[in-house]
């Protein structure tokens, strides 16, 4: 499942929601940056509008 955040930011859930990736899109240019690849527990761990992992 994805569920879209402020900031632009999407996260995605991966491999029956044991894992979490956070990117975000800029839209107008078609880009998507990776901002957050770790498990659930880690992304519990993070605040997901402000992590800058990559």
């Amino acid at each position: 499942s994805v569920s879209i955040l402020k900031n632009r930011r999407v996260v995605f859930n991966l491999k029956g929601n044991e894992y979490r990736l956070i990117v975000a899109v800029a839209y107008q240019v078609g880009f998507v940056y990776v901002k957050f690849i770790g498990s659930h527990v880690e992304y519990d761990a993070v605040d997901a509008d402000a992590v800058e992992q990559f």
